[in-house]
């Protein structure tokens, strides 16, 4: 009669032979846990079994760090396409640098998706390829997890009907050992006696070959496993090393270039900005006159061309960290009334002298040259006294109580944000009382040191001082 198909390739004896090893494998296992069976030990295999767990957890991880790195970074490329998108269509057409601005808008999106794609390429798809191998290993050793229950149930069969050969050959067949055999007739016990021996010899024979099938099955997946397992073990290190080298090669070039084109992306803003300064100069000094510029204030810097004095392009080039010096900075020996005269003697007009039409005689030459040369005198003096005059009144006015070396008051003219510790964060419109340098020898061209006069007035204890920017000030 046909065994039964049962669809897929199996049949009724397949599945049979299936559900009878699986009952005994769960009875050797059941015997093994009582204590009433002998387990076959591997310690070194499984030793490898650990490593190969360790192993495939930690790769495991790292492919899940590294798809969401790979997200984060096309998360990152989509952030920066958004914003160099704004930047190239807020750039008008007619100011300096268009078609740079573009090229370096479109250069960076290609950089970013060659950065994205070599990741993919040498990290991911390299990195899927090494996990790719342990499924496969791990259903094998789960296979001869399997066969040894077998070989150490085969192995236990074959030594019972073994154990028995031995009883049985000590034995003489005299007796019947059986209802079977006491029932049959004394000239049939014989030939049964026959047939229980023959059994026992077939059982003992079938035993003997399930061992030694069991075993070979067991020792060649065995004998695989032993070799493949240290070998992937030893892997691990150069995997990790080649991963994490194209990983900070791929990140290394790709923020190289970016650098690069960040710095000429903002050179050609630096330009934009000195075109647009340079014109807004240009109409000022054509709206005003001469008499307007002399009657400004004077002031312990450059004249501002209508914005704030430069800075410089970032803080890895502050070598030392100060705003460049005025271009008309006068020197730090040069007095207050120094500066006066120099604009007084700039406004003041020449006087033009007309000879007398009588001659004049010696002796009245003698006096009018002694006049002229006391007369410079006479106007340095009077030119002087005002400032003076000026001085002592502001020191008649200043409150009395002020910081230990108390030099001069200051007005913030521009915002400037401290770059370091020892720094003044100051606002336009601040007032700071200037102090000498603990360290002169500290000092450097261009810097003062000072106190916010509002700090001075709230906390007198503890002030905060700081140094500060000369030129982004103006002396009151």
């Amino acid at each position: 009669m046909a065994e039964l198909n049962l669809g897929k390739g199996l049949t009724a004896g397949k599945v049979a032979s299936n559900v009878q090893k699986k009952l005994t494998r769960a009875q050797e296992k059941v015997l093994q846990k009582l204590g009433k069976a002998d387990e076959t030990k591997d310690v070194a295999f499984e030793e490898g079994v650990i490593n190969f767990t360790k192993q495939y957890a930690e790769g495991s991880k790292l492919q899940r760090d590294l798809r969401a790195y790979l997200e984060a970074v096309k998360a990152m490329h989509e952030s920066s396409k958004n914003v160099q998108a704004c930047l190239a269509d807020m750039y008008e057409p007619e100011w300096y640098g268009k078609n740079e601005v573009d090229s370096i808008v479109e250069d960076c999106d290609v950089l970013w998706t060659d950065y994205h794609q070599k990741l993919v390429d040498h990290a991911l798809i390299s990195m899927d390829t090494y996990l790719g191998q342990f499924p496969d290993i791990k259903a094998r050793i789960a296979k001869r997890d399997r066969k040894l229950v077998d070989y150490d149930s085969a192995r236990h069969n074959y030594a019972a009907t073994h154990k028995t050969k031995k009883k049985d050959g000590g034995i003489k067949i005299t007796k019947p050992s059986s209802l079977l055999e006491r029932a049959t007739p004394g000239w049939a016990q014989g030939i049964l006696s026959a047939h229980n021996v023959a059994q026992s010899s077939l059982s003992r024979s079938q035993a003997e070959e399930e061992l030694e099938r069991a075993q070979k099955v067991f020792e060649e997946i065995n004998i695989d496993l032993q070799e493949e397992l240290p070998s992937l073990w030893n892997s691990r290190v150069g995997f990790y090393v080649s991963t994490f080298q194209s990983l900070a090669g791929f990140e290394e070039k790709f923020h190289k270039e970016m650098s690069r084109l960040d710095q000429d992306l903002y050179d050609v803003l630096e330009k934009l900005e000195g075109t647009d300064t340079t014109s807004k100069t240009g109409n000022h000094g054509a709206s005003s006159s001469g008499a307007n510029r002399s009657g400004k204030e004077p002031s312990n810097h450059t004249l501002r061309p209508g914005g704030p004095p430069p800075i410089p392009k970032s803080p890895s080039k502050l070598k030392p960290a100060v705003p460049p010096p005025p271009k008309v900075t006068p020197s730090k020996e040069m007095k207050t009334e120094n500066i006066i005269n120099l604009f007084d003697a700039a406004a003041t007009p020449d006087i033009s002298v007309t000879s007398p039409t009588e001659p004049a005689n010696w002796d009245s030459w003698d006096e009018s040259a002694a006049a002229a040369a006391a007369t410079p005198e006479e106007v340095t003096a009077t030119e002087e006294t005002p400032a003076v005059a000026a001085e002592s009144t502001e020191a008649a006015t200043e409150p009395a109580e002020m910081p230990p070396g108390f030099m001069f008051k200051v007005q913030v003219m521009h915002d400037y944000a401290a770059n370091d510790t020892d720094e003044l964060e100051m606002k336009a419109g601040d007032v700071v009382l200037v102090i000498p340098f603990d360290n002169p020898e500290e000092q450097d061209d261009g810097w003062l040191m000072g106190i916010k006069q509002d700090d001075w007035q709230q906390n007198k204890e503890n002030p905060t001082k700081g140094v500060f920017p000369e030129n982004f000030t103006q002396r009151l």
